[in-house]
């Protein structure tokens, strides 16, 4: 490598606490590189892609028309395949990512992968990296099993809140609907949270 050159990279996420851990990351294992952070593909610019050794891509959370975004970044995988694109891809997306976005310059993980797994993808380069993190390739029966039990845990009453907590019901229409108190329904909203081990309300929408 010559001295002084400094690889360049790109972090494109929308959640603020992905962007500071994927460019923490990037600071405390790659110092060589220059880094970018955009909050979605439309503000990443043609220089920065010219300029681009790795871009990291957060894929997780929810996403508006998530085959749209697959699609956009498909036809930039075919433009510069010299870039080494790693994308770290929620469950539900998964089948879109491997449909779109695997391509022999790309690298699939998990969005629950650990950061010794993130900074060896990123080492080991577009050409060496597995392509699939095992995480994504492990069969989800399991998780869906457990769900299952879960579930079975929760009274007809919580599940009822929960169904319609999902559908964008607020407590107040609930509450109407149901006949029961604003009290009553927040009470058996979070004693589902409880009982599901979730510990905001993203994580139940999600």
């Amino acid at each position: 490598m010559l001295q002084g050159y400094c690889k360049f990279g790109v972090v494109i996420s929308k959640i603020p606490v992905m962007q500071s851990g994927l460019s923490a990351i990037m600071t405390a294992h790659f110092p060589d590189y220059e880094l970018n952070v955009c909050h979605s593909l439309e503000e990443l610019t043609l220089l920065q892609l010219r300029r681009a050794d790795l871009v990291l891509v957060d894929l997780s959370g929810d996403i508006h028309q998530p085959r749209n975004v697959c699609e956009q970044f498909y036809a930039l995988l075919s433009q510069y395949r010299d870039i080494h694109w790693v994308f770290l891809v929620s469950r539900p997306h998964y089948s879109l990512a491997v449909e779109l976005l695997m391509r022999p310059e790309s690298t699939l993980l998990s969005d629950s992968e650990p950061v010794e797994r993130v900074v060896m993808a990123i080492r080991q380069g577009g050409v060496s990296a597995e392509r699939i993190s095992q995480k994504l390739l492990a069969p989800d029966y399991d998780d869906i099993h457990a769900e299952n039990e879960k579930m079975v845990m929760l009274t007809l009453s919580e599940r009822k809140v929960l169904r319609l907590l999902a559908k964008g019901w607020g407590i107040n229409q609930i509450a109407t609907l149901l006949k029961k108190s604003n009290k009553t329904i927040s009470a058996q909203k979070n004693s589902a949270m409880r009982r599901l081990s979730l510990r905001s309300n993203a994580e139940m929408y999600a």
